[in-house]
């Protein structure tokens, strides 16, 4: 399996439920380190995985509707705990789309899956992987 990496930051503020989560459940901010990872099995005919310039911007446009906000604000987070692992996964979705709607070039259709990692701290993070295109239909 081929992959292709770019990284990018995003600034937010939220709160969670419950009690495990602790002083947490207080307003606060993180700044998460994000890495995107494109998996294939077979390189494009260019050699690539992915145009990594194409890449890289789809994983800004991804990150700026979350950057400066408080996500307990968006409405498509309500009710959620906007924990490290649920974003992972809501990137996954937002960059599953940008390969769909062909934002990453017309090659990027054979990347078989993404893998999203937050960094929170350089001591932990949390990260989601699934297939996308073809792939996460055929499973």
């Amino acid at each position: 399996m081929f992959t292709l990496g770019v990284r990018d930051h995003v600034m937010i503020a939220h709160s969670f439920r419950g009690e495990i989560f602790g002083p947490a459940q207080r307003l606060h901010g993180a700044t998460y380190v994000v890495d995107v990872e494109f998996k294939r099995r077979a390189l494009d005919d260019d050699g690539l995985v992915v145009d990594i310039g194409l890449a890289h911007q789809a994983l800004k446009a991804a990150l700026e509707p979350l950057a400066y906000r408080n996500l307990d604000d968006l409405p498509e987070f309500a009710g959620r705990n906007t924990t490290t692992e649920f974003l992972a996964r809501h990137i996954h979705g937002r960059m599953a789309a940008a390969i769909d709607a062909g934002d990453l070039g017309a090659s990027a259709s054979g990347i078989d899956a993404i893998r999203i990692v937050l960094h929170e701290s350089h001591v932990a993070w949390a990260a989601f992987e699934g297939p996308v295109g073809d792939a996460a239909r055929a499973g």
